[in-house]
């Protein structure tokens, strides 16, 4: 049984019963119709014995699983190359549901604050003597939907489980399987995008459109913006920290259910 297949039986009923934003629905539909006669398809014969073959056109959609295959792994190969051979710890800092309007209408700038915002917070207290005081190495991956196809904004990260020293002449462990508290994190985290949130609004960088086209009065975008700062935002590690894969180990690609570390060291 193939994703396709079951989006070509279910795709259409679940669609009618549920909202999803345009290009999780054009994702849906590359995926059903990928490697059938919808896309086309191009003969080949054999030079031989003359026979057919007739092979149909892929969606190329980076969202499915027959597709874009090389340039995932390209894409693997390059960040086994920059892992240390030391322990991860798996983080993940999201967004609130509320922000979605305003994602929808402005994915880049609030994506981009998203990676800014995450990776400062974990550098931040990297740099903090209190809990190492170094330089911890980081890698992110965004993530827009949830395991339900529902928009879930957030990124997944994997950090060194140790900091380069300020004078970059050794390092900085960890204590034994903690990295930095999620709590404190997740405070600073939302302090430091709610802040970059409204400097990009002063600057005049947000578009504002439909349902959050009230926002647009710097009143109403302020008073909105307080409503966000009262509410806990959510940083999780919901993994044990894991050792580097080695070079041989075959990373997957990130599902919302977690990153996948392996079970043995380098």
């Amino acid at each position: 049984m193939e994703l396709a297949e079951v989006f070509r039986a279910a795709g259409g009923a679940y669609r009618d019963r549920h909202t999803l934003v345009p290009q999780q629905q054009r994702v849906m539909r590359a995926i059903e119709t990928c490697r059938t006669a919808a896309l086309g398809g191009h003969v080949e014969q054999c030079d031989q014995c003359g026979v057919l073959k007739i092979s149909y056109n892929s969606c190329r959609n980076r969202h499915c699983p027959k597709c874009q295959t090389r340039a995932k792994e390209r894409w693997l190969t390059a960040r086994r190359a920059e892992l240390l051979p030391v322990p991860y710890f798996h983080v993940v800092f999201t967004l609130p549901h509320g922000l979605n309007a305003l994602a929808q209408g402005n994915p880049r700038l609030l994506y981009d604050l998203l990676f800014k915002t995450a990776a400062q917070t974990l550098l931040e207290f990297g740099h903090n003597p209190r809990w190492l005081g170094g330089e911890v190495g980081i890698t992110l991956v965004l993530h827009t939907w949830g395991q339900n196809l529902n928009e879930h904004v957030h990124v997944h990260g994997i950090v060194s489980g140790c900091a380069l020293s300020s004078a970059g002449d050794h390092w900085v462990r960890t204590r034994s399987g903690f990295l930095f508290p999620v709590q404190a994190l997740a405070k600073v985290f939302r302090g430091k995008y709610l802040g970059a949130l409204k400097r990009a609004a002063a600057a005049g960088k947000l578009k504002f459109a439909g349902s959050t086209a009230p926002l647009a009065q710097p009143a109403r975008f302020s008073a909105w913006v307080n409503t966000l700062y009262r509410h806990d935002w959510v940083v999780s590690m919901p993994s044990d920290p894991s050792p580097a894969p080695s070079r041989s180990w075959s990373i997957w690609v990130i599902t919302p259910t977690g990153w996948p570390f392996p079970t043995r060291g380098c």
